[in-house]
């Protein structure tokens, strides 16, 4: 953050994005990647906020946190067991909606958006090693396909400009319609 601070001055809006998830049924997921999959996914979310909160607080400045969750905060995934990732996510998303209530007196809106099926970098890899699974994924998603990272760039634009200045706690939910059948 101080090399933000040192180039740009002040910081008025974050979104946090990093997370990653690892496919094991629960009771063989080593501990120690659980761990390092919370601390990427909860942790650094929990500690970018809140500094970026306090420097918003100590400038007496309004701003919004956009957190990058998954609709695997809502849902259980099938066919791939990844409890921890779930949680992790589900955790992210209940973070933004604590923090937004606790934060809307000093002005600092504070939203999560989930997205479904992303076809990322990471994605296409493991998909094109598994076709399959990739056929059960869009039958899965009633738009009949997966979105992409530029998919979430007008709900990220939204949540950070004044056309939303009064939302805030707010689940918005980018997947295709995955989460509503």
């Amino acid at each position: 953050m101080a090399e933000v601070l040192a180039k740009h001055g002040q910081i008025d809006n974050l979104v946090t994005s990093a997370g990653f998830t690892e496919n094991f049924e629960a009771i063989n997921y080593p501990f120690d990647r659980m761990q390092k999959l919370w601390g990427v996914n909860v942790d650094g979310t929990y500690l970018f906020a809140i500094n970026v909160a306090k420097h918003l607080i100590e400038r007496k400045a309004p701003g919004s946190i956009v957190m990058i969750g998954s609709m695997s905060g809502a849902i259980v995934n099938v066919p791939q067991p990844q409890a921890p990732y779930n949680a992790a996510k589900a955790a992210v998303r209940h973070l933004a909606a604590s923090l937004a209530v606790e934060w809307a007196g000093h002005d600092i809106r504070v939203n999560c958006i989930s997205p479904g099926y992303m076809l990322t970098a990471l994605t296409r890899k493991i998909l094109d090693e598994n076709p399959q699974l990739r056929d059960q994924w869009t039958s899965l998603i009633p738009a009949g396909k997966m979105g992409t990272p530029e998919d979430l760039m007008g709900a990220v634009t939204f949540l950070l400009s004044d056309a939303s200045k009064y939302i805030t706690g707010a689940d918005l939910r980018v997947d295709g319609g995955y989460t509503v059948t």
